[in-house]
């Protein structure tokens, strides 16, 4: 017997779809749902199987399907040829659509989107007006909050933490415990891991590499193949590029560039002039 039956309520959404209020047809202990508790809004009964749930005025409508344990409150809206499954929870004024599947331990809520073939799962958290879309993935214990974006084909896992108006794009892999803040962008190739920290107007392209305890601020650019690791610090209008390495205790600040095959190491502090 199937978990729910609908009730006699409809309503129509601006775009002429025809929605239908779910009543539990028996208890679901896992959300404290009762025999006779009515839910949430469904378009037709492929929306839900399995004894995932919809309450409060969520809605999901189109191809898109809630599956296993999933469950969908709030004014969430699942749309499209969405997946949500497992464990995960959407709830708030999120949206999940397109073909993006959700699944796992997630949970998506605030007024989070995600949307086209994007693949979040793990225990993974989105939120605020965090927006995520494209070919991305998000796995793992990975939090996305703010304003964030992250779209192209970028992947994020680990412990990761991508926060404030950071954009993270193209193939970019943020891992580890790395944190992106601010107003940073990271695209291109680039690989973003350890306890990395890029935050302020930072800007991290093309090839480039930031790891172990690195913290990128400022307006610091690091493009090309550099690599930036180590305790190493960039900060300021500093930029960092071509096929140079900057590592250990280096503090790079000001209009200092670095750049073509240079090696920077140890304890040095360069806040101004170039190296090449």
């Amino acid at each position: 017997m199937k978990h729910f039956e609908f009730t006699n309520k409809t309503k129509t959404l601006v775009d002429g779809t025809i929605l239908k209020q779910i009543r539990a047809t028996k208890d679901l202990p896992i959300y404290n749902v009762k025999g006779g508790d009515v839910g949430g809004w469904i378009e037709k009964e492929e929306n839900l199987s399995d004894n995932a749930w919809v309450s409060g005025d969520a809605i999901v409508s189109g191809n898109a399907q809630v599956s296993d344990n999933a469950w969908v409150s709030g004014n969430a809206h699942i749309f499209g040829n969405a997946r949500v499954s497992d464990n995960a929870w959407v709830y708030g004024n999120a949206q999940v659509s397109g073909n993006a599947w959700v699944s796992g331990d997630t949970i998506v809520s605030g007024n989070a989107k995600i949307t086209g073939n994007t693949k979040v799962y793990g225990n993974a958290i989105v939120s605020g007006k965090a927006h995520i879309s494209g070919n991305v993935k998000i796995s793992e214990n990975v939090k996305i909050t703010g304003n964030a974006r992250v779209f192209g084909k970028a992947w994020i896992s680990e412990d990761a933490h991508i926060f404030g108006n950071a954009r993270v794009s193209g193939n970019a892999r943020v891992f580890g415990k790395a944190w992106i803040s601010g107003d940073a962008r990271v695209s291109g190739d680039t690989w973003i891991s350890e306890d990395a920290w890029i935050s302020g107007d930072t800007w991290i392209s093309e090839d480039a590499q930031v790891s172990g305890n690195a913290k990128v601020s400022g307006d610091a650019w690091i493009s090309g193949d550099a690599q930036v690791s180590g305790n190493a610090k960039v900060s300021g209008n500093a930029k960092v590029f071509g096929n140079a390495k900057v590592s250990g205790d280096v503090w790079i600040s000001g209009n200092a560039k670095v750049s073509g095959d240079a090696q920077v190491s140890e304890n040095k502090i360069i806040s101004s002039g170039e190296y090449k």
